[in-house]
């Protein structure tokens, strides 16, 4: 898992979310980044910063995205959308666990 330390200020304090990253989210990112360089690799570099910079924002609004209400704890299960991509992701304490990145039009399911 590789791990992140983001810094915000929430409420006149300082606060700190650490960000991780699931070996099955660096698959995704590897994932997506070939499938689309294999037509663009501009785009592909392109999608990936934007991908990343999206999750980064997470660590000043983590409960900013949409609640998966089939998760066990939906409360703590989240999807962001970032363009054409969906990043699922855990709140937990003061950490942020990306699950998971595909692409909209894909069946997530199968993943």
């Amino acid at each position: 898992m590789v791990d992140y330390l983001g810094a915000g200020t929430g409420r006149g304090r300082a606060w700190q979310m650490r960000l991780y990253y699931t070996p099955e989210s660096i698959g995704d990112l590897a994932r997506l980044r070939e499938f689309i360089a294999a037509k663009s690799p501009e785009s592909a570099s392109r999608i990936a910063a934007e991908l990343v910079a999206g999750i980064s924002r997470l660590r000043d609004l983590p409960n900013l995205s949409r609640k998966v209400l089939k998760a066990p704890n939906p409360g703590a299960v989240r999807d962001l959308s970032v363009g054409m991509y969906i990043v699922r992701y855990l709140v937990r304490d003061s950490e942020i666990h990306v699950l998971r990145i595909w692409h909209k039009r894909e069946d997530w399911a199968s993943l």
